[in-house]
């Protein structure tokens, strides 16, 4: 077995997260959706009927640990790499070796990757021949979104198992358990730790096992061991080993579309507080200003449109302001920007019309423009009948004409419906009119 799951040092000397990996199905937590009763995984793993995947969920959700009960449940040979120091010619000579084993033991080959989405396009397709005939069996173990990051003839050889990150109430048990065991965790050591702080920790973990067992090991290393009251975990020991938890967060990935997502569907929604927590996030993450500002930009036309016109000046405005002043200044410019968005009345009426629009256009792009409505700069041009009968609105009226401005085949189509909601109210009214007239 590669060495990925074999440490040289001593369990003692293995960071905790290490010593308290669990090592068979009954000691992993979290995840039913997957181990559960009559689940597949949990099926597999039991029968050793091990199958090609990629299990893609967030750090501390447990890849690895499955990939590891795996390897010591399974009769076939196991072999772990990681994406991160392996390279091509350790992948071709994985699959050289797993088919020579078949050929002359009738052993089946399980390639266990972590980080798979570290591996290019070329070096995923080393592996490929062999997963496809069945003399490898993979698995792979991202972060990531794999049908972005791995290969689209691997991932349709694999079956995709999304992981979740940890509960609160997991990640609590996790912690409970590291401090009563006394072979592997810190049982030894007598530690009595408030309820408050398991909690606290079990939330400040962010659904990351191995970020509550690291940081509780380094908590229980501050504690002086003189006297039992001197054993106690608090709250406050818990954040001083913590420091500050690193944002869960990927600004060229999942994390950072997911979170531009929540932001514009809360402004959508109409929930400034919902709107305000999620611009902090992507701030707090570091994520580019400049890029939430064109977004709201976008959102201001998109789902406020001509319900509050003035919504997009804010959002022009919000761009240019963050432009000019820069961080950290700029953010309060944004939030007073997603607030306003958030409490503007709401219509993509013309959002709607627009993408109609442009499915005409596309399928008409072909049919000829109506001749009164050509430029007509010549006397040929006036001759061939450009701008003849075109009727000048502002000679009638109200400057109401009735007058078509589309090409034939489309006549009569109407694309932009205003809502009754903000300005765009009184704006249906007056179409209205126009109509009723014309």
């Amino acid at each position: 077995m590669n060495n990925l799951f074999c440490n040289t040092e001593s369990v003692d000397e293995a960071p905790l997260a290490a010593r308290m990996r669990p090592q068979q199905l009954g000691e992993f937590l979290g995840q039913k959706s997957l181990v559960g009763e009559g689940k597949l995984l949990k099926e597999s793993i039991e029968r050793d009927t091990p199958f090609s995947m990629i299990l893609w969920g967030p750090p501390g959700s447990g890849k690895t640990t499955l990939a590891l009960i795996i390897a010591h449940s399974t009769n076939s040979h196991f072999i772990a790499l990681s994406a991160v120091s392996a390279g091509v010619k350790d992948l071709h000579r994985a699959s050289s070796e797993s088919l020579n084993r078949l050929k002359i033991s009738k052993q089946k080959t399980i390639l266990f990757i972590d980080e798979i989405h570290r591996f290019n396009k070329s070096q995923q397709d080393a592996v490929l021949p062999t997963v496809e005939n069945g003399t490898l069996t993979l698995i792979g173990a991202t972060t990531e979104n794999p049908s972005f990051e791995v290969n689209g003839a691997l991932l349709s050889r694999c079956r995709v198992l999304r992981l979740e990150a940890l509960s609160k109430d997991n990640l609590a048990a996790i912690i409970y358990r590291a401090l009563e065991d006394r072979e592997r965790g810190l049982g030894n050591q007598n530690i009595i730790i408030e309820p408050e702080a398991v909690q606290h920790l079990a939330t400040i973990a962010g659904g990351d096992a191995r970020v509550a067992l690291n940081t509780l090991e380094l908590a229980t290393m501050s504690l002086p061991r003189e006297g039992e009251d001197n054993n106690r975990l608090t709250s406050e020991n818990i954040d001083d080993a913590l420091q500050q938890r690193t944002p869960n967060y990927d600004k060229d990935g999942d994390w950072h579309y997911d979170a531009i997502s929540a932001l514009h569907k809360s402004v959508r929604d109409s929930d400034p507080d919902g709107a305000l927590y999620w611009l902090a996030r992507m701030l707090i993450a570091g994520d580019d200003p400049l890029y939430i500002a064109r977004r709201i930009i976008r959102m201001a036309v998109e789902d406020i449109g001509m319900a509050e016109p003035f919504a997009l000046t804010i959002a022009v405005s919000a761009q240019q302001a963050v432009h000019c002043v820069g961080q950290p200044e700029g953010e309060l410019v944004l939030g007073h920007a997603v607030v306003y968005l958030a409490t503007s009345p709401k219509s993509n009426a013309v959002y709607s019309a627009f993408s109609k629009a442009c499915q005409d256009a596309q399928q008409t792009s072909h049919e000829p423009i109506p001749l009164h409505l050509r430029n007509a700069p010549t006397q040929l041009m006036r001759e061939m009948g450009h701008g003849q009968d075109y009727k000048y609105a502002h000679n009638y009226d109200g400057a109401i004409v009735d007058q078509e401005h589309l090409p034939e085949v489309i006549r009569g189509h109407q694309y932009y419906k205003p809502s009754n909601s903000g300005r765009e109210a009184k704006i249906r009214e007056w179409m209205k009119k126009i109509r009723n007239k014309e």
